[in-house]
C-alpha cells in the first residue's frame, strides 16, 4: 500500500534576527575591553539583591567563556552562569533625519551564593 509524501515542516524565519557577530580571527580582548559597563538599573538592582545576578554591558564579539572570565579577574567572584541578550538599538530622531543607535550586548551575570558585587 502506497503512502502519500510526507509535507515538508513550515519553519518561520525571523526577519529580525541578525547574525551573531563574529570576531575577528585572532581577535584577543582584554578583561577591561570585554566588560564595558556594569547596568545600574531598578531591575538589575532586584536582581543583584534577590537573585544574586548583576548586568553589565559587554564588547559584542565577546563569549560567554571570555565573559566569565573577564568578570572573574576584574571583581574576586565566582560565577555560576553567563546569559546574553543582543539588544536592538533605539530609533532617534537627529535634526529631520531619522537615525538608530548602535545595538549593544548585555551580559546577566549568576554568581556564587556567598559572593557579592559592591559598585558603589
Amino acid at each position: 500500500m502506497q503512502t502519500r509524501p510526507r509535507p515538508k515542516r513550515y519553519r518561520p524565519h525571523n526577519r529580525k534576527a541578525k547574525p551573531a557577530k563574529e570576531g575577528k580571527p585572532g581577535l584577543t580582548l582584554e578583561p577591561h575591553q570585554i566588560v564595558v559597563r556594569p547596568l545600574v538599573t531598578e531591575k538589575g538592582t532586584h536582581q543583584s539583591t534577590r537573585h544574586n545576578a548583576y548586568c553589565f554591558e559587554v564588547h559584542p564579539a565577546a563569549t560567554k567563556t571570555q565573559i566569565r572570565a573577564a568578570i572573574e579577574t576584574l571583581f574576586p567572584v565566582r560565577v555560576d552562569a553567563v546569559r546574553t541578550q543582543v539588544r536592538l538599538g533605539k530609533k532617534r530622531r537627529f535634526r529631520n533625519a531619522l537615525g538608530q543607535l548602535p545595538d549593544w550586548k548585555k551580559a546577566i551575570v549568576q554568581l556564587h551564593g556567598e559572593d557579592r558585587i559592591e559598585f558603589f
